[in-house]
């Protein structure tokens, strides 16, 4: 599976499964991180991190927004990748996992239950980079307006 079939799947399983209002994949801005995919509804945020190899995943862990989760995007985090590739053992603290399996199906392996997510704090991040998300959505609407 190529990085950009599981972004299109992070997309929809935040649309469908986590029913996001608006969803942004890859959208690069003047911020420090560019999520894979980002969706928003209720005043929280969801971030969906795509990998497709474990290398990757461990390559991720080092970047500074990874190491200081204040500095990050998302009121709930995700990785997302083909089944097996990353276990709940592998998880940095707060993070939820989603796998795919062959056709293609999203199915999240760990993370919050249920439709009230603000009640769980195990996977919620409180201290998160406001200002970063916000312009990833003032540059979304930007584009927007320019077509």
């Amino acid at each position: 599976m190529t990085h950009s079939e599981l972004v299109k799947i992070a997309e929809r399983w935040l649309i469908g499964s986590r029913k996001c209002g608006a969803v942004i994949t890859e959208l690069v801005t003047l911020g420090m991180e560019t999520p894979d995919a980002i969706g928003f509804r209720d005043g929280s945020s969801t971030l969906v991190e795509c990998k497709t190899s474990r290398s990757d995943f461990m390559a991720d862990s080092k970047k500074l927004f990874r190491r200081n989760p204040w500095m990050g995007m998302g009121t709930y985090r995700f990785f997302l990748c083909p089944a097996g590739i990353i276990t709940a053992q592998d998880l940095p603290e707060k993070w939820g996992l989603i796998w795919v399996n062959e056709k293609g199906k999203a199915r999240m392996q760990v993370g919050p239950k249920g439709n009230i997510w603000s009640a769980q704090e195990a996977f919620r991040f409180d201290e998160k980079n406001h200002q970063a998300e916000q312009m990833i959505l003032v540059s979304a609407l930007r584009r927007l307006q320019g077509r």
